[in-house]
């Protein structure tokens, strides 16, 4: 949606040109950010490795980004999640730097605290969204729940992709899981990661990825992803994996609210018609009051 890719025959190369920016930032800011976070996560030796920036000019507005071409294919879940999770395991134990040396990507010293502010932002949208009594009860609740979290600022903080829904992966020849959209990289909450990456709202996103994973695969690769990672970070997250997927749910349906009033304006712009069409659909069924109540009851692992 927020991109347009294109392969060049022969020099295993993908050109990665934004059709705006999702994090809010100029063309080149943004084009900036996402060398920088292609840049920094590429040691996980799971995600394509930059060649290129294209400076924004005039028949290239917000400018392009050359990265490796990775041969591969959508995951089939649930078969692919542990894939998931050991890919997501190496961008997490990637060495964190110190806060003075991450920028342009950002890394709030409280990321509990920071991912309620997104949802703040984005909780007027609640409102404004024609949403069923029932729904927006649920929502509410939750809410209201995300504003008695204390403090956190000992939460472990790694790298993170942020957006790490499947439809973000392919798989190699191997079995090998590449994450490839890093425009929303960042330094953050791991298990706000392990929640994008495996709740109702995210597996069943992508078209070509969609599957409902049940609690014994949602566990496996919760399970997959400690496994992989230092045993020091996996105790320090342990204690966020419920609470990152009750904030990663409510995060995401607060985005979803803001399309559904604001589609046909700046979200709707260049979009293939029935992309525009598939997320409209998947939206009307994360707000029906029987998926919210299902979804919810979910979230605990």
């Amino acid at each position: 949606m927020a991109h347009a890719h294109y392969r060049l025959p022969g020099r295993g190369l993908v050109a990665r040109v934004p059709r705006w920016s999702q994090v809010g930032l100029d063309p080149a800011a943004n084009l900036a950010h996402q060398a920088a976070a292609f840049e920094s996560a590429f040691p996980s030796r799971h995600t394509p490795r930059l060649t290129a920036a294209i400076e924004p000019a005039d028949d290239l507005p917000m400018g392009a980004l050359l990265v490796g071409e990775i041969a591969g294919r959508p995951p089939r879940l649930p078969d692919d999640m542990p894939a998931i999770a050991r890919a997501l395991a190496a961008l997490h134990a990637l060495p964190v730097p110190s806060a003075e040396a991450r920028a342009p990507l950002a890394g709030p010293a409280d990321p509990v605290a920071a991912t309620v502010a997104v949802i703040e932002r984005q909780a007027p949208f609640f409102t404004r969204a024609e949403l069923a009594p029932d729904t927006a009860d649920h929502l509410a609740a939750e809410l209201a729940w995300a504003r008695t979290l204390p403090p956190a600022p000992d939460a472990p903080i790694t790298l993170v992709g942020t957006d790490t829904h499947p439809g973000n992966f392919l798989i190699d020849a191997d079995g090998k899981a590449w994450f490839i959209d890093l425009e929303r990289a960042m330094y953050g909450l791991p298990a706000i990661d392990l929640a994008h990456a495996s709740l109702y709202t995210s597996t069943t996103w992508d078209p070509d990825v969609a599957a409902v994973l049940d609690r014994k695969a949602t566990a496996a690769f919760y399970d997959a992803w400690t496994a992989a990672v230092p045993p020091e970070l996996a105790e320090g997250a342990r204690p966020w994996f419920e609470p990152a997927r009750r904030l990663t749910w409510l995060r995401t349906l607060s985005w979803m609210a803001r399309w559904k009033v604001e589609t046909g304006a700046s979200f709707g712009a260049a979009i293939d018609p029935r992309v525009t069409a598939h997320v409209a659909a998947r939206i009307a069924d994360f707000f029906d009051p029987a998926t919210i109540t299902r979804v919810r009851r979910s979230l605990a692992l």
